[in-house]
């Protein structure tokens, strides 16, 4: 059997760093306690293994104090902090229309309750002109929320640009940095922003359950917690903590997983994130002119390697995006993700909804070799018929 030719690693990245799974297997080895329940010196090693992703996620993202971070179990628990936490009725906000389902869902819900949201028309490339977001701030206007990158069509967002606009405006800026944070430079004061969300399952290759979210200080005042509960701090009070990181971390912190993104976090850093970058980007760029050349493939986004993520998005005239993902599958070896990719939103804009796109999401861990073999597949499926796959 062919070796798998993992192509999804736009919903999780596969496969892990050694130190991930390293870094977890010693937390069950050899400590195993929980963080701040205890004083014995397994719960203060936890606790240190905390303290320590804390610092990593800090200094990846340019956070100066790192208790402005607080961990989540993804970046959706992070989003719905962020914007059922803060959002009031009566407030306005502001989207883009290539944004996931985790930032929709909770803004559409808060729509019902008497918030007002405004969603900013992208191009059908899925690119954004700035400008578009300032002409549509309102005196009432609380927060602006963008992400990244889009998980369809890997198009990176101007958040230098809306940063700045929404920091002159005096509005939050919010970012959504599930598909960028690991192999995207951010710097949350360069680039304004002031709730910064994040995922550990995917380019930051830690496992699954994992993730966070940065609050610029004095923010964590308006914005309330979803979950209260134990902390393992100020035990004395029945009151839930106010302060970062407690007054969101409430339960049992997943520890094994949070051992796991420091190691991951901490390969990236040795790795260096602008190779990674670089490699990533090359494959894109392979796997985009090698799309291009085959005739039937109809390919969406910006396709161009330099201005978006390592996300392709494609289809095959005349074939259902689930034909080839199964074909590519069960004939090929090839992993990828077809349909909508919980991003309903996004395929409106660049014309895919509601039949979707089969979308090849390259990681690190591929090779040139990989792409060649995807374009070869790809070939083969576009000489057959839609009844060919009955």
């Amino acid at each position: 059997m062919r070796d798998t030719i993992y192509m999804d690693n736009a919903a999780t990245s596969w496969p892990k760093p050694e130190e991930t799974i390293k870094a977890m297997a010693e937390y069950f080895h050899s400590i195993g306690a929980s963080p701040g329940r205890s004083g014995h010196r397994m719960s203060l090693d936890a606790g240190r293994i905390i303290l320590d992703a804390r610092e990593a996620v800090s200094e990846l993202f340019g956070i100066e104090n790192l208790l402005r971070v607080a961990f989540t179990k993804n970046a959706t628990e992070s989003l719905n902090i962020a914007i059922s936490g803060l959002l009031k009725p009566g407030d306005h906000v502001i989207t883009s229309s290539m944004e996931h389902n985790s930032v929709m869902r909770p803004l559409r819900l808060m729509e019902k309750r008497g918030v007002e949201l405004s969603v900013i028309p992208c191009s059908s490339s899925g690119e954004m002109d700035p400008e578009d977001i300032a002409r549509n701030i309102k005196k009432k206007t609380k927060a602006i929320y963008l992400t990244h990158a889009s998980n369809v069509t890997g198009t990176i967002m101007p958040i230098s640009e809306t940063g700045k606009i929404a920091r002159e405006r005096g509005v939050i800026f919010c970012v959504d940095a599930a598909q960028t944070a690991g192999v995207i430079p951010i710097n949350v004061e360069e680039m304004s922003v002031d709730i910064l969300v994040f995922t550990g399952h995917k380019s930051l290759f830690g496992p699954q359950g994992t993730g966070g979210i940065y609050i610029a200080k004095g923010l964590e005042k308006e914005i309330d917690p979803i979950m209260t509960g134990g902390t393992g701090s100020r035990s004395e009070w029945e009151e839930h903590p106010d302060f970062l990181p407690d007054k969101y971390e409430a339960g049992t912190a997943n520890i094994i997983g949070i051992a796991g993104l420091n190691a991951g976090i901490r390969f990236i850093r040795s790795v260096g994130m602008e190779i990674i970058r670089e490699k990533e980007a090359s494959l894109t760029a392979m796997l985009l002119e090698g799309l291009k050349s085959i005739p039937g493939v109809i390919l969406y986004g910006c396709t161009d390697a330099e201005k978006q993520t390592a996300v392709v998005s494609f289809n095959i005239s005349g074939l259902d995006a689930s034909q080839v993902a199964m074909a590519l599958d069960e004939e090929f070896n090839i992993m990828s993700r077809p349909g909508l990719q919980c991003a309903p939103a996004a395929h409106k804009t660049i014309g895919t909804f509601s039949a979707g796109t089969v979308r090849l999401s390259l990681g690190y861990f591929l090779e040139k070799n990989d792409v060649q073999s995807a374009l070869i597949a790809v070939e083969k499926l576009t000489q057959r018929k839609k009844g060919d796959f009955l």
